[in-house]
């Protein structure tokens, strides 16, 4: 008997069709699994063995053959047991294969029968909706993220009998129904405002531009200026996540396995700060199987380097392409796969090892050598493939005590919203691009317009400074950004002076 059943892989951050094909042939009793099965998949057939004898169902005693088709594409994890024990049963009689033909099952098994969650459930719902498939029986703990795509029926399974029942017709089963759009309003909220933070209007007008135009900040200061307390606000000023934005990032970590309980979609941009002994793999993703790095969990939102000269440099070297490209590409000797890695970079450091040159109040102790040292451990490259540099002074103590609260991220985030509103409309029309931030040469070129007296102050900026070509477009693309926020169709003189202010290397970095 040859049974068949649909289920789902993942490659990359997407979904892949994968038929669970099951035979049961005459001859001395046997398990093996084909189609380049890993461990976790090869020892599917301990767990579906126990889970059909355990949940009162006679496993066959004959030469049972799985074949994970498409054979070509490696099989990982644990989302295969479900599949593979409704084919044994299907194939032993015990269930009509004309049930199967529409539907689509994963899930791990325990040795109960019960049947437990797995991970990258949104990218296979996604692909089963793609190639036909009318419903999907998923483990009850993935349900709701099941449930965010619409136009296909999703089922919640607990146990491999409620399984067998649902597709028997001995019971029945409602689908489970989510409207996205009540998922952006009383779970949209962040929890850290920028009306917390005390005085540093020139940084916080920096952010608010970076926010609205996808631009990179490195920040520079002594200890105690607010540098981490302020990147980690910038997701709250940051415009709202989109349907589409919502579901890229969702992906990503339903397939890294940290999608958060009880949070089918996440309507909130991420904010990822990993510690500086991360690994270049853990940074940038990789391992024997391809996994999604911070770069790629920071899609849509912030990734955050804290004491930046601190993280080893080869690591930091591999955030070029990233910034560049807004995508990873891993390479290995069976499979190419890419992630998304579309992010704001804010890195922050000290200006010296002991972090206090410059300090009105506090001497520093380095040696010029030391600070040579300590600042050439962030490459030439990288530092250009960041858009604004910025000196973070220290806040007064009077200002600390006696200021009044800020603006709030609300307030702030209404005009980054209006900002990027105008990118969007600009763009529509000849290029898939979102922000000023990932315009490219020909781009600038067409939208980064200046006048004369703009354009001789460029000119003599770029000359004085000692800025590369890359600084130079840098400088229009946060000139455009600037320009949005003041709701002005053209670049102008002052938009241009306070975008060259922001490429200073004002610590002589």
């Amino acid at each position: 008997m040859l049974a068949k059943v649909n289920s789902c892989a993942v490659s990359g951050v997407d979904g892949l069709p994968v038929q669970v094909e099951v035979d049961l042939a005459q001859g001395l009793p046997s398990f093996s699994t084909v189609g380049l099965p890993e461990g976790a998949v090869r020892e599917a057939k301990d767990r579906v063995r126990a889970a059909i004898k355990n949940g009162g169902y006679e496993f066959p005693q004959r030469r049972i053959t799985v074949n994970l088709a498409p054979a070509a594409v490696k099989k990982e994890g644990t989302a295969y047991d479900l599949p593979i024990a409704l084919g044994i049963l299907t194939a032993n009689g015990l269930l009509p294969e004309s049930e199967l033909a529409k539907t689509a099952i994963v899930g791990e098994l325990s040795l109960d029968g019960s049947v437990k969650p797995v991970p990258g459930v949104l990218p296979m719902v996604m692909a089963a909706l793609a190639h036909g498939a009318t419903r999907f029986l998923v483990p009850q703990a993935n349900l709701e993220e099941a449930a965010v795509v619409q136009g296909i029926a999703t089922y919640g399974i607990t146990h491999l009998h409620q399984a067998v029942d649902f597709l028997a017709g001995r019971s029945v089963l409602e689908p489970r129904t989510l409207e996205p759009n009540q998922l952006f309003h009383d779970e949209g909220a962040y929890e850290v405002d920028f009306s917390e933070v005390k005085g540093q209007d020139t940084v916080k007008r920096a952010m608010e531009i970076a926010a609205a135009g996808g631009h990179n900040l490195l920040l520079c200061g002594v200890p105690g200026t607010g540098k981490t307390m302020m990147a980690r606000r910038l997701p709250s000023i940051m415009p709202d996540l989109s349907f589409e934005e919502a579901i890229e990032t969702t992906k990503v970590f339903s397939i890294a396995g940290l999608l958060p309980e009880q949070t089918p979609l996440l309507v909130t941009r991420p904010f990822r700060s990993p510690h500086h002994t991360v690994s270049d793999a853990g940074l940038i993703g990789g391992g024997q199987v391809p996994r999604p790095g911070e770069v790629s969990l920071a899609h849509n939102g912030v990734l955050f380097l804290d004491e930046l000269p601190e993280f080893k440099k080869h690591v930091l070297e591999v955030l070029r392409q990233p910034l560049e490209d807004g995508t990873v590409t891993i390479a290995r000797a069976a499979t190419t796969l890419s992630f998304p890695a579309r992010f704001t970079l804010v890195a922050a450091m000290n200006p010296c090892p002991c972090g206090y040159l410059g300090d009105q109040v506090r001497p520093c102790s380095c040696t010029p050598l030391q600070v040579q040292r300590y600042r050439s451990r962030i490459s030439g490259p990288l530092l250009d493939r960041i858009d604004m540099h910025l000196e973070v002074p220290a806040v007064p103590v009077q200002d600390l005590l006696g200021q009044p609260r800020g603006e709030s991220s609300q307030t702030i985030r209404s005009r980054v919203n209006q900002a990027r509103m105008l990118q969007r409309q600009r763009f529509a029309p000849v290029t898939q691009l979102h922000c000023n931030g990932q315009m490219r040469a020909k781009e600038v070129k067409t939208f980064c317009q200046l006048d004369r007296d703009s354009a001789n102050l460029l000119h003599t900026s770029i000359s004085r400074l000692g800025l590369s070509a890359r600084a130079y477009h840098r400088i229009l693309k946060i000139a455009r950004t600037i320009a949005d926020l003041d709701d002005s169709e053209h670049i102008q003189f002052p938009h241009l002076a306070e975008a060259i202010q922001y490429r200073r290397s004002q610590f002589d970095l």
